[in-house]
C-alpha cells in the first residue's frame, strides 16, 4: 500500500488520533472542573470545555472510521479511490474543525446537544460526508459478491448523511416552534446517528476479523447478516427509548423499548464464534489488533447490561439526565468504538515487525492501564448518577449543593481514573504516530 490511496487513509487515521488526544486533554480539564469548580472559570470554563471534549471525541470516531474504511477498501479493491476527492474531503473536515474550536473558544454557540457549535460549520461537514459517500459507492460498484461489512458501510454512510441533515431541521421555524416535536426530532437524531456510525465501525470490525482469521467466514455468515438487518432496524427505530419522558405516541416508546440495543447480543455471539476460529499463529501475527477486538467485546457486554437496565421505563425515569447516561456514553465511546478504532490503527499504521508477536512492556502496560482505569472511570460515573437519580426523585430532597458535595468522592475517583486513562491513551496514540517521525515509514499493513 505504498501509494497515494493508503497515504490518504493514513492521513485520516493520524488526524483522528490527534483529535483523540485533544479530546482527552479537554476531558481531563473538564474533570478537574468537577472537583474544583473555579478552575479556568474566567477563561474557557466547563461551558466551553465540555463541547470541545464532545466534538473532539465525536470527530475521532468519524475520521477514524473514514480512515479505517478507506484502508480496508483499498485492501479489497486497490485503485478504487479518487485521491483528489478524498483530500478535498479532508480539507473540508479541517476547515470545519478549526471553525468549531474557534466557535467554542469565543463562546459563540448556537447549535444543539452534541452539535453545539454555530450551524454554519455544519456545511463543510455535510459536504465532506457527501464526498465520502460518493467514494464508497464508487468502489462498491466494482464488487459483485458483497460480504456484510460492505452493506454496513453503504447503509451507515448514507443514513448518516440524511440523519445529519435531519439534525438541523430545528433551523426552520415550522419545527422549532413546536416544543415536543422539536425535542422528539432532536433525540431521535442523537439516537439514530449513533446507529449510523455503529454500522461503519461494526462493518470495519467484521472486515478486521476476516483479515485476522485469513478467511471470509465472519463477514459472510448468516449470523452477521442477521445482525446487520437488526442493526439497520435499530438505526431507524431504537431511538424511541430516548423520549420516554416526552408526551409522544406510546407505540414509538414501545418499539424503542423492544428493539433497544438487541444487536449487541448478536455482536457478542459473533465475536465469540470468531475467536474460536483464530489460530495461535494468527493471534500472534495480529497481536494488538486482536487484543483490542477482544477488549471491545468485553465492553459490549458491560454496556449491554447497562443499556438493558436503562431501557426499562421505571429505571429510565431515575437515570435520564444523570451521570448514568454519561457513564453509558463513555463506556460505548471509549470501551466499544475506541477499542475498534485502536484495533484498526494498530493493524494499518504500525510496521509489521512491531505488530507480529513483539510484546513491548510499555504497550502491555498501556493496554491494561486503559482497561482498568476505564472501568473505574465508568463505575465512578455510574455510582454518582445512581445517587443523583435517587436524589432527584426523592420526596424529601436536600438542597442541590449538598447533594453535589456528597458526590465529591465519586468525582475524585473519576478524576484520578481519568488521568490514568489519559496517560494510557496518550501513550498508545504516541506509539501509533511514532512512524511519522522516523525515516522508515510503516509497510502498508503487511502489504494488505
Amino acid at each position: 500500500m505504498k501509494n497515494t490511496e493508503f497515504s490518504i487513509a493514513r492521513l485520516y487515521l493520524y488526524s483522528a488520533l490527534l483529535l483523540l488526544v485533544l479530546g482527552l486533554c479537554f476531558g481531563l480539564l473538564g474533570a478537574i472542573v468537577y472537583v474544583k469548580p473555579d478552575f479556568l472559570k474566567d477563561n474557557l470554563g466547563f461551558v466551553s470545555l465540555r463541547p470541545m471534549h464532545v466534538s473532539s471525541v465525536l470527530f475521532w470516531i468519524l475520521l477514524g472510521a473514514t480512515g479505517g474504511i478507506y484502508a480496508s477498501l483499498h485492501a479489497l479493491v486497490p485503485g478504487f479511490q479518487k485521491p483528489g476527492l478524498a483530500k478535498l474531503q479532508w480539507v473540508l473536515w479541517l476547515i470545519a474543525i478549526a471553525g468549531i474550536y474557534g466557535s467554542y473558544i469565543t463562546k459563540n454557540f448556537g447549535g444543539r446537544e452534541y452539535w453545539e457549535f454555530t450551524p454554519i460549520w455544519a456545511l463543510p461537514i455535510g459536504m465532506a460526508w457527501l464526498f465520502f459517500v460518493w467514494n464508497v459507492l464508487r468502489v462498491l460498484r466494482r464488487i459483485k459478491d458483497w460480504p456484510v461489512y460492505l452493506w454496513m458501510w453503504l447503509t451507515g454512510s448514507v443514513f448518516f448523511f440524511f440523519i445529519f441533515i435531519e439534525n438541523y431541521l430545528w433551523l426552520f421555524p415550522y419545527f422549532r416552534q413546536h416544543f415536543v416535536s422539536d425535542m422528539t426530532i432532536q433525540w431521535k437524531v442523537n439516537g439514530s446517528i449513533v446507529g449510523a456510525w455503529n454500522q461503519l465501525l461494526y462493518g470495519a470490525l467484521f472486515y478486521l476479523m476476516d483479515r485476522i482469521s485469513g478467511n471470509t467466514g465472519t463477514g459472510r455468515s448468516k449470523l452477521a447478516f442477521f445482525m446487520y438487518f437488526l442493526g439497520l432496524f435499530n438505526l431507524m427505530f431504537n431511538w424511541g427509548h430516548h423520549i420516554y419522558t416526552l408526551p409522544t405516541q406510546a407505540y414509538v416508546k414501545y418499539v424503542g423499548y423492544a428493539v433497544s440495543m438487541t444487536e449487541w447480543i448478536f455482536l457478542i455471539k459473533i465475536i465469540y464464534n470468531w475467536r474460536s476460529t483464530v489460530s495461535a499463529a494468527q493471534k500472534h501475527g495480529h497481536y494488538f489488533p486482536y487484543r483490542f477486538v477482544m477488549a471491545s467485546d468485553f465492553w459490549v457486554f458491560i454496556n449491554l447490561l447497562q443499556a438493558l437496565m436503562m431501557s426499562i421505563p421505571a429505571i429510565n425515569i431515575y437515570t435520564h439526565g444523570t451521570h448514568v447516561t454519561v457513564a453509558h456514553a463513555m463506556g460505548t465511546t471509549i470501551g466499544i468504538n475506541s477499542m475498534i478504532l485502536l484495533a484498526l490503527c494498530f493493524e494499518f499504521l504500525l510496521p509489521s515487525k512491531q505488530n507480529e508477536g513483539t510484546r513491548p512492556g510499555i504497550l502491555n502496560f498501556a493496554y491494561w492501564t486503559l482497561q482498568v482505569s476505564l472501568f473505574i472511570f465508568w463505575l465512578s460515573l455510574l455510582l454518582a448518577g445512581i445517587k443523583k437519580g435517587l436524589w432527584q426523585m426523592s420526596a424529601t430532597q436536600t438542597v442541590y449543593s449538598k447533594m453535589m458535595d456528597s458526590l465529591q468522592p465519586y468525582f475524585i475517583s473519576f478524576l484520578v481514573a481519568g488521568c490514568a486513562l489519559f496517560l494510557a491513551l496518550f501513550v498508545l496514540a504516541g506509539i501509533l504516530v511514532k512512524p511519522l517521525f522516523t525515516k522508515r515509514q510503516p509497510e502498508a499493513a503487511r502489504n494488505a
